[in-house]
């Protein structure tokens, strides 16, 4: 009975969680693409059963503005359409808090060939990996994961 309980709870997670995610359907009527404001990266560690924590990006400027985020947590970016993004960039400590010492900002350019289909989400990650990496090299992803794992 436990078990089904906790299936039933963890179903209701996952559907509440994606009726908060932005509607394509807005983003194509409107020609605007989602990007997320803020994401963290982080890997699980399987053989050790543990999550090993990545850097973070944030968004801290859109063409020089503060960004407008929405109440999910995304900006809206004009598809098809060159923006100067601000970011921060952050390493964090295995218990998940920031390490002050690694904050750094880049800029970053989308070009008119960068989002091109209205209506999609984007993640921005600081980094490919989340783990054995330094320094701010952000990279477009559609996936919240990381785009490669360490070996």
């Amino acid at each position: 009975m436990t078990h089904r309980i906790t299936i039933l709870a963890l179903t209701l997670v996952l559907v509440s969680g994606c009726q908060s995610l932005p509607d394509q359907q807005e983003g194509i009527d409107r020609n605007v693409v989602f990007l997320s404001a803020e994401h963290c990266l982080s890997e699980e560690l399987e053989d050790l059963d543990k999550i090993h924590y990545g850097p973070c990006l944030k968004v801290i400027a859109v063409e020089g503005e503060p960004p407008e985020i929405r109440d999910d947590g995304f900006i809206e970016l004009p598809a098809a359409s060159p923006v100067t993004l601000g970011a921060a960039c952050v390493y964090r400590h295995a218990d998940g808090t920031p390490i002050p010492q690694t904050a750094q900002t880049v800029d970053i350019a989308i070009t008119e060939r960068t989002f091109t289909q209205p209506g999609v989400r984007w993640y921005l990650h600081a980094h490919e990996r989340a783990r054995g990496v330094t320094g701010c090299e952000p990279t477009l992803s559609r996936s919240v994961f990381p785009t490669y794992k360490t070996d």
